[in-house]
């Protein structure tokens, strides 16, 4: 197809044509046959050769920091439409490598979306000994006296090279593979409908955004394997959620030998287009994985949903692989969690860390009294620290999209296990027979020296254990009933009462502080009755201002502290948002926050200015007691 593209070219010059410098360069893809689109993976990708064009590398700027030098690059992505089309990028690697013969592996890091390319990931992994480039896919670069935000991204767009703020970042050209905004305002990032600046004039998978960066992730793979610091037999890729799918769309390359997505890259099967199903689902990219890869999957997560985990395990072609959900978080984790990302990449690419296996699991339905049991048998090669089991009845089969409330807000009940000879044992008492039984394990393991990353969200944080977890069980509630499974679990206006291992149905994404959360009152056990308050007993060793969050609302109560317990007592109309209206009842709640401070933010669309409710807490943490429903004479 290029060398027709060229004799078409070379019969226009012939019959004097003037054509720009650019216009003699063949396509980066081929010309669609017929009009027709790509109808699968492998018609998606025919025709494009991640190595064959130059990279034309031009290094914008250049500092070192901490020991690690630092780049702000910019290569070519492609040709299409006739204009050249270029990726900015923030790589990094160690200074010391430059003067030896030593190639280290590399990681291609993929932001998420309304997230930035940041240096921080570059920094923290050349730390460990990688090299890694961290790329801009949406144009957002974030670098010290190097950033680029959505306002500097329009300068760009507009050519305003005199502004002090304009800065050099990605150009897409022809095409437009920017996010949250695109270049075009009608631009539809996951949309393969043509329009003016889309690759394909039909229905195609190579004019979504998401092929677009993924060809240029692939690009960015050709980078990294250039590089003098680098091994390209060494080369791994990571992203969060938009990257995290973007993660799976570039793993399919033969040169990944290691993927670890977070929070996406399993949840895509439910576009309204059959074309964009049968090319660009999950489930498309995850039946081409042949390399080790690990999957970060938070079980309330909106957009990597964990019912999905078991089939996207089952669709890899990859036996090597493993999980890490943690309970209760959606879209954010703590170091335990985020860290696999880092002992991934050392046990596939530097075999300095051997990751334990999954823990081996069984269910069992049929008991003598009812009540499933859950055994676990946990990898124990390290020593075990502890081994938690979770299990909700609130999940649903074939999530999609619209179930976003549910995925985010399901309450998972701990089940206390006990050791036997290398096993634990936990009983998973139900409510009902009419709802299905998911349930996992998790098992943590302390890390010999502690591990430092930068996270999700390129905070740093340092680990000093880390978690494997068990895939996933699922049952149907027809499968409970006829194993004659008994619900046991009833109703309680008791929410908690703060004894023994509380915590594990409590939630945090700031392990130093004491604030919690929970979901307990999304579940029905735990439904408040009709007229009944909020009632929990405090004790505070100062006086300081409690904070109680119910969703988008939140009360702040004085405490007098002291070594009395304080009773506080609330009912809906005192919990206010930000507009100053009452939580009209406790009627479809979702979240339960206990705190010091809480920062009531403007819903989208809104001009209110965001307000802090409470303030710095003072003293050691607060004691609780009896947190419940109280009905009222």
């Amino acid at each position: 197809m290029k060398q027709a593209i060229t004799l078409f070219l070379t019969f226009l010059l012939s019959a004097g044509t003037v054509l720009p410098a650019m216009a003699l360069e063949a396509e980066t893809l081929p010309l669609l046959k017929d009009g027709r689109p790509p109808g699968n993976f492998e018609e998606m990708w025919a025709g494009f050769d991640p190595r064959a064009e130059p990279l034309e590398v031009e290094v914008v700027r250049e500092w070192e920091e901490e020991g690690v030098v630092l780049r702000i690059v910019r290569f070519r992505i492609g040709l299409f439409k006739g204009s050249k089309a270029s990726l900015a990028a923030i790589y990094g690697f160690p200074a010391k490598v430059s003067d030896s013969n030593r190639r280290l592996p590399g990681l291609l890091q993929i932001h998420g979306g309304g997230q930035y390319a940041d240096h921080r990931a570059c920094l923290t992994n050349a730390k460990r000994g990688y090299a890694t480039v961290s790329i801009a896919w949406a144009g957002r670069i974030s670098a010290p006296d190097y950033h680029v935000t959505p306002a500097e991204v329009k300068l760009f767009w507009e050519g305003k090279t005199d502004d002090p703020a304009y800065r050099l970042t990605t150009d897409w050209g022809a095409v437009d593979g920017y996010h949250a905004p695109g270049r075009n305002p009608r631009n539809v990032f996951p949309s393969a409908r043509p329009a003016p600046w889309t690759l394909d004039t039909v229905e195609s998978p190579r004019n979504s955004g998401w092929f677009l960066c993924a060809l240029a992730a692939r690009r960015a793979l050709t980078f990294l394997e250039r590089q003098p610091e680098v091994d390209p037999d060494r080369l791994g890729v990571y992203g969060h959620s938009m990257g995290g799918k973007l993660t799976v769309l570039t793993a399919v390359d033969s040169r990944v030998k290691a993927a670890a997505p977070s929070c996406g890259g399993i949840s895509d099967r439910y576009n309204d287009s059959p074309l964009f199903r049968a090319t660009l689902g999950d489930d498309v990219s995850l039946r081409h994985i042949a390399c080790p890869i690990i999957f970060l999957s938070p079980a309330n997560d909106f957009h990597g949903r964990i019912g999905d985990l078991p089939a996207a395990v089952d669709e890899i072609r990859s036996m090597e692989w493993r999980v890490t959900c943690s309970p209760h978080h959606n879209h954010q984790d703590t170091p335990a969690y985020e860290v696999a990302t880092q002992l991934w990449f050392d046990t596939h690419l530097r075999q300095s860390f051997e990751f334990p296996h999954t823990p081996k699991t069984a269910l069992t339905l049929q008991t003598a009294d009812g009540v499933p049991v859950f055994t676990v048998t946990p990898d124990r090669s390290q020593p075990v620290a502890a081994v938690d089991v979770f299990y909700t009845q609130q999940g649903r089969a074939g999530e999609e999209p619209k179930d976003r409330e549910n995925a985010m807000h399901r309450f998972w009940h701990h089940a206390r296990a006990k050791q036997e000879n290398g096993t634990w044992r936990a009983q998973l008492p139900i409510a009902s027979t009419n709802q299905p039984l998911w349930v996992y394990a998790n098992v943590l393991y302390p890390l010999e020296q502690p591990v430092s990353g930068a996270g999700y969200y390129y905070r740093e944080y340092t680990a000093q254990s880390f978690n494997v977890s068990s895939l996933l069980d699922q049952v149907t509630a027809e499968e409970l009933r006829g194993a004659s499974v008994r619900a046991t679990l009833q109703p309680s206006l008791l929410i908690e009462d703060f004894t023994g291992d509380w915590q594990q149905e409590w939630f945090t994404y700031d392990p130093d502080d004491w604030s919690r959360s929970t979901h307990k009152v999304h579940s029905p056990l735990w439904q408040a009755p009709a007229a009944a308050v909020l009632a929990l007993r405090v004790r505070s060793a100062e006086a300081n201002p409690l904070v109680v969050v119910i969703d988008d609302h939140a009360a702040a109560v004085p405490l007098a502290g002291g070594t009395d317990w304080e009773e506080v007592v609330l009912r809906p109309e005192d919990l206010k948002n930000l507009e100053g209206d009452g939580l009209p009842s406790w009627d479809g709640i979702h979240r339960l926050k206990l705190t010091s401070a809480e920062r009531l933010r403007p819903r989208r669309g809104s001009r209110a200015k965001s307000q802090l409710i409470g303030g710095n807490w003072s003293g050691p943490a607060p004691e609780f007691q009896n947190l419940r429903w109280q009905t009222m004479p």
